[in-house]
């Protein structure tokens, strides 16, 4: 049997129904690049029936190295930069989508803590990476919270924020 779903997983899956409404549309397909969710995002969205219509794959690149390996990082802006910052962010939706089948991707970097956070990264802080048919953006969002609370945040903003691009 079937766990209920909480609130949150509520919301999160009708978010991935919005979105699978919407690539299904347009015959495009998703990619995720994830850090700070280790793969939250496409859990979600694998969560939704179907998702194998719209859903491409997923990329978890937790360290450094996978960032550079699966998605074709270049070590020289994690050096200089940091993993969470924006041009991290940006590679890492730019290599989702160069590395798949996917015309839409989501990529988050982030401090989900408890530990990890420093004066001008605290915990909480998530950057996020969109490429939508070519188009290259990215935002920075802090989120208050525990870091089952940080994840879940990054999780429903990537999804709205997915929409909001789409629409």
């Amino acid at each position: 049997m079937m766990e209920p779903l909480s609130n949150q997983e509520h919301l999160a899956h009708d978010l991935c129904g919005q979105l699978a409404d919407l690539l299904l549309k347009k015959g495009w397909m998703l990619a995720t690049a994830e850090s700070c969710t280790g793969g939250l995002i496409a859990a979600a969205c694998t969560n939704v029936p179907g998702s194998s219509r719209w859903f491409e794959r997923g990329f978890v690149s937790y360290s450094n190295e996978a960032k550079t390996e699966l998605l074709d990082v270049d070590a020289a802006l994690i050096a200089e930069h940091g993993a969470v910052s924006e041009v991290v962010a940006r590679a890492m939706a730019f290599g989702a989508v160069r590395r798949s089948r996917a015309r839409v991707s989501v990529a988050v970097t982030g401090i989900a803590g408890p530990d990890g956070g420093s004066d001008d990264k605290p915990v909480g802080t998530v950057w996020f990476g969109f490429m939508v048919d070519g188009l290259l953006s990215s935002e920075l969002q802090r989120f208050d919270g525990n870091r089952a609370a940080v994840r879940g945040a990054t999780v429903r903003h990537a999804l709205r924020r997915l929409l909001e691009l789409l629409a």
